[in-house]
Order: C-alpha cells, then structure tokens, then sequence
C-alpha cells in the first residue's frame, strides 16, 4: 500500500502548525493526568497510539488528548449496525431526537468501536458528550470523569462574537485533526490575516509553544488565490515517497500540501490537483486501497460519495487558471452510497459511515464495503 497513514492511523487536522517529532511509545499515556476535561463542545475527532482519542473543542480553543483505556493489538473487528443513532442516543441521555447533534465519528483503530462526539442541546448553552457505539448495536455514554486526559491550547483563534453572514467563526477553528508521526495535525481558521491554516501539536503536549503554517491555494471554480477559506476534511497520504496533506475545501478544490513544507510562522502554497464542482462541501474522506489501487473516497453535500483514484496524482497538473465544471483528477460516484456525513476506516476493506435514511431521515450507523 502507497499510502502512509489513514484518518484511523493520523487523526486530527484543523487550524495551524508547529512542528516537531517525538517518537511513538507505549510510555505516552503517562503524560495524561487524571481529572474531567473541561469540554466547552466536542467537534472533530481522532485516534492516536494506545487508544488515545483527540477531541476538537472549538468553543474552547483546544485540543484534548483523552485515554479510553483501550489497549493491545488491533484485532478483527465485527461490523457496526445502529439505527437511528439520534433517538437512541436521546433515549439514553432523556431527551429528545431533535436535541441531539452527532458532530463526528472515529473508529478505534484497536477494537472497532466507534466514538461519537454529541451536543445535547442547541446554541452555546448544548453539553459536549462522547458516546461509543460496539458491535451488539447499543450506545453507551464515555464517562469523561476522572479520565487520564491532557490539553492543548489553539493560539489566536477566532473571537467567540466574531460573525461571517451570521454564521460564528468560531465553529470552524478546528475543522479536522488528524495524528502522524507523532504530532496531532489541526485544520481550521485562526484570527490572522491569512487565516486558514495548519498546526501540528506534538504529542505529548508540553508547555513549548507552537504556531500555525497559513495556506494559500488557487481555487478554480472561484478564479482566485484564497487565504480564508478552510481546510474542511483531509488525509495524510504518501505521495511521490513524501507524506503530503489532501486536503478538500468548500466549491470543492481537492489541494496537495508537501507536510514537511508546513513549518512554524510560513505561509504555504498549496498545490490543486483536482476540481470536483461548485455548490457543494465536502464533508469526510477516508484513503485506501483495492486491487493494488490507491483510492480517496470523499463524501460531499451535494455530490454524493466521489471515489477519487490516485494513481498519477503527484503528476496532475496544478490549476492556476479558472474552471468551468471540473478538471484534474476524475472521480466516480458511488450511486449506492446516499446521504454520508460520516465515515472513518473500520479495516482494510470496510469503512463505518453516518448516512441519514432517504425514508425516515434519521442518521443510521452502518458498516460498508470499501468500493
């Protein structure tokens, strides 16, 4: 397999980057300290070694790094079926399905369970919760009290009352995270003039400070440079023997970024290589391979789920030019894969998706195929 890391292997990429390498060990966990996380939301997740989970909290302009007490090799893992996830997880918690938001799922990369970030509640006033969902199809609450955890303050993020078309621009200071080698790669916008950016944390945190790379790219469908727009989901893949950021962004440029360009303090040009049409936000992508092939499979707003082939793609010509329609790398769409919001690797060939029903509308939890 070409690729390096997965979402499974890297998890958590949004904001910034700072950069740093620590080598992986079994040791790390007892960097945390025990105690509850003060959790302002949980948004993105992901999974890093020894079955710590990395939650996103863009209310509170932070990272979390929590222990899930899930330890040992990674094993087969048994197929996930829930329906309903929202009134399920309403019925457990005493409430109602409209009061439930499902903000992200993340596979454990060691025994198959999936985490799922919720808000209980609408506004600023809802409760971040993580809930794990198992192979028997129950929902059970992941008690955040007396946890081993540690966190990890996002410089100069956005103001809490900061507002773009009414919409808080605070919510998107951590669209995606990512681990790899060693560091918790963030994706998201920060509260500088060239404000989408990256950050890698080294993991463990410690008191060292650290700083975010901010991106550039050109976007064909829109015809310009854009330095504000933020990264919405991406991937860290191997490409040309180098590990590289795809990265998707809103109207839906598909972006190669080289990771060992993404230094503390620059301002980094990312490099397009796809434009897959306007009018649409990419949601979530998961890298694998089938028949010796390499494959992105990107879920979207309004196109669908893409099954995008890599082969070539460091030889893609960059887009500097404006687009009518799309151009770069093609794609194929996977008709039987409707409504996806969701969707993280279970194993090599199986991926877990939240796919809202056509019929009743509720977010069903589900394993899939690979394509």
């Amino acid at each position: 397999m070409i690729r390096s890391w997965s979402r499974q292997s890297i998890t958590a990429l949004v904001l910034g980057l700072g950069l740093a390498t620590l080598a992986l060990g079994g040791e790390q966990t007892g960097a945390l300290k025990r105690g509850t996380p003060d959790l302002k939301s949980a948004g993105p997740l992901g999974f890093g070694p020894d079955g710590v989970l990395f939650v996103g909290d863009t209310q509170g302009a932070a990272l979390f790094a929590i222990d899930t007490g899930e330890r040992g090799q990674a094993g087969d893992k048994k197929s996930l079926e829930i329906k309903d996830v929202a009134g399920k997880a309403a019925a457990l918690l005493g409430t109602s399905a409209q009061q439930i938001l499902v903000n992200d799922v993340a596979v454990s990369p060691i025994t198959g369970a999936a985490y799922l970030a919720i808000s209980r509640g609408r506004g600023p006033d809802a409760k971040p919760m993580i809930l794990k969902a198992t192979a028997d199809g129950k929902l059970e609450e992941f008690s955040l009290e007396n946890v081993p955890f540690a966190r990890a303050e996002l410089p100069n993020v956005p103001g809490a009352d900061v507002k773009i078309r009414g919409q808080s621009v605070r919510s998107e200071a951590i669209t995606d995270i990512a681990f790899a080698d060693g560091r918790v790669f963030i994706a998201g916008l920060s509260n500088e003039e060239f404000s989408s950016r990256l950050i890698a944390i080294p993991y463990p945190f410690s008191d060292a400070g650290f700083d975010g790379a901010s991106i550039e790219i050109y976007h064909g469908a829109h015809g310009q440079l854009e330095t504000k727009s933020p990264i919405r989901t991406f991937v860290v893949y191997q490409l040309d023997g180098k590990p590289h950021m795809l990265a998707a962004y809103t109207c839906t440029p598909l972006v190669s970024v080289p990771v060992a360009d993404l230094k503390a303090g620059l301002h980094v040009k990312g490099r397009t290589i796809a434009e897959l049409g306007n009018r649409n936000r990419p949601l979530d992508m998961v890298v694998y391979q089938k028949d010796g092939k390499d494959y992105l499979l990107l879920a979207n707003s309004s196109r669908g789920v893409m099954k995008i082939g890599l082969l070539g793609a460091g030889e893609v010509p960059p887009i500097k030019a404006p687009v009518k329609g799309t151009k770069g790398l093609g794609y194929d769409t996977i008709t039987a894969l409707k409504g996806v919001v969701q969707m993280d690797q279970l194993d090599g060939k199986r991926a877990v998706i939240l796919a809202q029903d056509d019929a009743s509308g509720a977010l069903d939890l589900r394993t899939i195929d690979l394509p």
